[in-house]
């Protein structure tokens, strides 16, 4: 954290993200991965026959880390150029490799090739991390899928769900992200060694015509970094469609967050879910009693933000003119390190809420009392006739009882009472219907219980199971 508090500092480093995702996109990650790439490079060149020696291959091995970082800022004052800038700096930090530094490149095979890197590594930082999430998330839902609950539609009582069913929805909508994610790490490609506008002229010159080493020289350097596959062709930049890629299934995270968190914030609201609330937590500086789900906001507020980031990327693809133009640059590094902050502290706090939730299983019978009786009137009705009562009868009756039960609630304020209204009923006192079962809120929840232990079984599990190994830990909030 800067110290300096006249500075402005990002937040999402600050106070939301983790200190592994906030490194993946600082300066050292940055200019080391530059460092490390014009290493790869000239690596390449020498196994290929270039005239590089290991020993400026060793020398700048050994300035990686020794970065002279006032020297650079000085530089780029003077050069308005930031690759050309560290390149003098590593330069002058080795002097036998000075000469090959660079050789043959463009500034976009730093530039580029290290955003792919750092895209790679922070998907790698998020990956399991929703896993967690998911891990979480599906322990909770086994844990409530017998418990009955008013389920809800135009935010209208509707038919009874549970508890654990409901958590199902929002696991479903995470597991898709997860897949969409995971995909976008599995088919990621590296820039790899083109030139200027994605030609390979000034390797096909240094390799003397050579094509089939140019091409080995790409493929060389994508696997020292760690790639299995190039792009095939790119102007010279890889594609920015690779961004739209990417902020699009973050942006599709964080509509999955908030959905799960503002169905959270209504279910705090009638008190039947809450998220974590620790001892000596204030809601509020002026209402003392409050327990506002911070959580759940903070995560709707970085989701919203998250969701608004796709646009920037679809208009910066679509104008890259040619073979490309420098309007993506200084956007670039807003969106792709702060899309990628974003979606890890959401998770973190999404991480937190999932590990802490709190089930209040009196309110929510409460509420299913409130409701229950009138979804029920179907199953009397047909126990009733079963009995030998008279259907237009027996309908017309609970018609009436529900009346008069729904205004003592709308116009009284006090319980449902249609249950005890049915049961001293004279038209259906003589058939003896066993009336508390017929409203028992088992009854109405199908397969509910068994959706959920179906679904874990068969569509969670199989992803868990990718990350076995790293599912452990628990998040405490830094704020």
């Amino acid at each position: 954290m800067n110290d300096d508090h006249s500075v402005f500092v990002s937040p999402l480093g600050t106070r939301y993200a983790s200190p592994e995702m906030s490194y993946n996109f600082s300066d050292k990650k940055k200019f080391t991965t530059w460092r490390r790439l014009w290493v790869w490079l000239a690596r390449a060149q020498m196994e290929l026959g270039l005239p590089v020696t290991a020993e400026q291959v060793l020398e700048m091995e050994g300035q990686i880390d020794n970065i002279d970082y006032a020297a650079a800022a000085a530089a780029e004052s003077q050069t308005r150029h930031d690759v050309m800038a560290h390149i003098r700096v590593f330069a002058a930090s080795c002097p036998l490799a000075a000469p090959i530094i660079h050789l043959g490149a463009t500034s976009c095979y730093v530039g580029d090739n290290t955003d792919l890197l750092c895209i790679r590594d922070g998907l790698d930082l998020l990956l399991p991390k929703l896993a967690r999430v998911i891990s979480r998330l599906s322990k909770f839902a086994l844990q409530y899928k017998d418990l009955p609950t008013l389920g809800y539609t135009h935010m209208q009582p509707a038919q009874v769900t549970t508890v654990g069913k409901r958590a199902c929805l929002w696991l479903q909508d995470l597991l898709m992200d997860e897949l969409s994610i995971r995909r976008l790490r599995e088919d990621l490609r590296f820039r790899g060694v083109k030139g200027t506008t994605g030609t390979q002229a000034s390797f096909m010159q240094l390799f003397q015509g050579d094509s089939d080493k140019v091409k080995r020289l790409d493929a060389r350097v994508a696997q020292l970094a760690g790639f299995e596959a190039v792009f095939a062709v790119t102007g010279q930049t890889y594609t920015r469609k690779l961004d739209v890629l990417l902020l699009n299934a973050l942006a599709a995270l964080g509509a999955s967050v908030h959905k799960m968190c503002s169905d959270l914030r209504l279910l705090a609201h009638l008190k039947e879910v809450e998220e974590p609330f620790e001892a000596h937590q204030v809601g509020s500086s002026a209402m003392a009693y409050k327990r506002n789900p911070m959580r759940s906001e903070r995560c709707c507020a970085l989701s919203r933000y998250l969701m608004g980031l796709p646009s920037n990327a679809l208009h910066t693809h679509s104008t890259q003119w040619m073979e490309r133009t420098l309007d993506d640059s200084a956007n670039r590094r807003l969106v792709l390190s702060e899309g990628m902050l974003c979606a890890d502290g959401l998770l973190l706090t999404l991480q937190n809420i999932t590990e802490g939730l709190v089930v209040y299983p009196a309110v929510i019978s409460k509420h299913l009392a409130d409701e229950l009786p009138f979804m029920a009137t179907e199953n009397i009705l047909m126990a009733a006739v079963s009995a030998g009562g008279d259907r237009q009868e027996c309908h017309e009756e609970l018609r009436r009882l529900s009346q008069a039960a729904g205004d003592v609630v709308k116009k009284e304020g006090r319980d449902n009472d249609l249950v005890r209204r049915v049961k001293e009923s004279h038209v259906f006192l003589s058939l003896a219907l066993p009336i508390d079962d017929l409203v028992q809120p088992s009854s109405f929840v199908g397969r509910a219980p068994q959706q959920v232990q179906e679904f874990v079984k068969d569509e969670v599990a199989p992803v868990l199971a990718r990350y076995e190994g790293q599912l452990e830990g628990e998040v405490a909030l830094k704020i």
